[in-house]
Order: structure tokens, then C-alpha cells, then sequence
């Protein structure tokens, strides 16, 4: 069994994107500090993360060399972000996707990291220039987007400020490999980055057929989807009757409760667990 890797890593937030980013990171070997400003917050992260590492050994497809306690081991909380990223080599921001509260975030980690860390975001449609302009620390800063989960789904786009340093890039690219993700350089940024602009227009595409649900998927993403498809052509508003009718069809099949939105969950991550199994045994054929 390899030992631990040299070198920290910081998640800020954890939200359901910053608990599956921890867990990579564990996967890898290296050790964790999962920032928060609520200690609950940080106390469910941990009981979840425990709860589904433990599931993922049983199953088989916990990732990584080292047992689920050893990851567990590797994985601690902070509230006190100066004591978070000290020692820290790479930082992985997942706050919620707006842009005040990120820019924010990124101007406190800017009084506070050195001029060797890698300050990284998980937004899916801010634009890096949007985010990092004016940060002293900028040539360190890079947009890494996730599919949600990235536990499950490999799959992150890299995408550069225009002042970002190409050995920023590398860095995180090779990074990214080595802890099992499969990761996309973009040469530069674009509205919606890549796999954004190619969900948006099936959403987009299936709004105008039959229309498509989502309340809570509207409410959170309803300002990105619109600003990027602005540049494909017509743009439904995503809002309205259809959303309500949609909505209220999708309820019927999982309605929008906790309960049952963390079970549809569970349903989908066993669902891509099984996809993963899949792909593990092609590749071993």
C-alpha cells in the first residue's frame, strides 16, 4: 500500500461538490482540509463522507491504494480559513455559484496564500476573468469544473484566466490525473465553458419540444443557462407555466422533499457506481 502524498490540499465548502472533492482528493492520498464557516455543516460533510467511503469499499470501488480509514484519516475540518490553507499546495473553492460570494472568497485567499499554491474554482459558468481580475495571486488561479458528482463522473475542464501561467495548468492538469479524474484543457474561456454549452443546448432544445422540470435547477442556474445561450439563437426563459407543469410532473415521480431527493441521489450515484464497475472491466479486458 502506497503511503500518503507530499503536499495538502484545501476544499472550501461542503455542499454535496466539496464532500465528492474531498473524497477524490483522499482517493489520491493526500491530506484534506475541508473548510466551512458552519461546524455542522462540516460534521454532516464528515459523517457522509465516512458513510460513503465505507459503502464504496464493500463495493469495491473505493478509489485509490489506501483503505477507506486510512482516506477517512486524511480528511479534516476547519472554520478558520488562515489555519485551512497554511501548508496548503492546491485549493479547490465550491461555494455556491455566485459571484459576489466567490469573488470574496478569492479576495480573502489572496491576503492570506503564497505564491506557490494553485487557487482553483468548481463554477460552472462563471468566467474566470469575471472571478480572478485584479488578484495579485492571479497567474495562480484556474477554474476547475466538475461533473456533479466528481467522485463518480471523472470528467473536469480546465479553464485559464488570460493571465493564468501555463505551469499553473500543468500543474493542475497533472494533478488531476494523478488522483484518477480525466481532465480537458481549454485554451482559453468561453461563456458556459464546453460541456455547459453542449447541456445547455439539449435543455434548451428539449424546452422548446416538451419543456423541461426543475424548479430548484432553474432557480440555481436559470441566470448562467440564459447568459450563454444567448449566444445560440432564440433563448426560452425557463420560467412560467411549463416550469410549473414540469415541475409538478417530475414531482409526481420524486417529489421535492429532503427524503426523497437524497434517495434519487443515492439512486443515481449507485447508478454511476455501476457505470464506473463497468468501465473498470473493459479496461481490464
Amino acid at each position: 500500500m502506497e503511503p500518503p502524498q507530499a503536499g495538502q490540499v484545501v476544499v472550501i465548502g461542503s455542499g454535496l461538490i466539496g464532500r465528492s472533492w474531498a473524497m477524490v482528493f483522499a482517493g489520491g492520498g493526500f491530506k484534506v482540509k475541508l473548510y466551512d464557516v458552519v461546524q455542522q455543516q462540516i460534521t454532516s460533510a464528515l459523517e457522509y463522507i465516512r458513510k460513503e467511503m465505507k459503502e464504496l469499499e464493500k463495493s469495491g470501488m473505493l478509489k485509490g491504494t489506501l483503505n477507506a480509514e486510512k482516506q477517512l484519516s486524511l480528511i479534516s475540518g476547519c472554520m478558520d480559513l488562515k489555519t485551512a490553507v497554511d501548508g496548503a499546495m492546491f485549493i479547490q473553492e465550491c461555494t455556491p455559484e455566485k459571484l459576489e460570494l466567490k469573488k470574496k472568497i478569492f479576495g480573502q485567499l489572496d491576503l492570506i496564500v503564497n505564491n506557490d499554491v494553485i487557487l482553483s474554482s468548481s463554477t460552472s459558468t462563471l468566467l474566470p476573468t469575471k472571478l480572478f481580475t485584479g488578484l495579485k495571486h492571479v497567474k495562480q488561479c484556474i477554474v476547475s469544473h466538475p461533473v456533479n458528482p466528481p467522485y463518480y463522473v471523472p470528467l473536469v475542464e480546465l479553464v485559464p484566466h488570460p493571465e493564468t501561467e501555463p505551469s499553473t495548468v500543468d500543474k493542475t492538469y497533472a494533478l488531476m490525473k494523478k488522483i484518477g479524474q480525466s481532465p480537458v484543457k481549454l485554451t482559453k474561456e468561453i461563456d458556459g465553458f464546453v460541456l455547459n454549452r453542449l447541456q445547455y443546448a439539449v435543455i434548451s432544445e428539449a424546452w422548446r419540444l416538451v419543456g423541461v422540470r426543475m424548479t430548484n435547477y432553474c432557480e440555481r442556474y436559470r441566470e448562467g443557462m440564459i447568459h450563454v445561450l444567448k449566444t445560440f439563437g432564440p433563448v426560452p426563459d425557463f420560467s412560467g407555466e411549463i416550469e410549473q407543469q414540469i415541475s409538478q410532473a417530475m414531482s409526481e415521480r420524486t417529489p421535492a422533499d429532503p427524503e426523497h431527493l437524497n434517495a434519487r441521489r443515492a439512486w443515481r450515484d449507485e447508478c454511476l457506481m455501476g457505470l464506473a464497475k463497468l468501465k473498470k472491466q473493459m479496461k481490464s479486458n
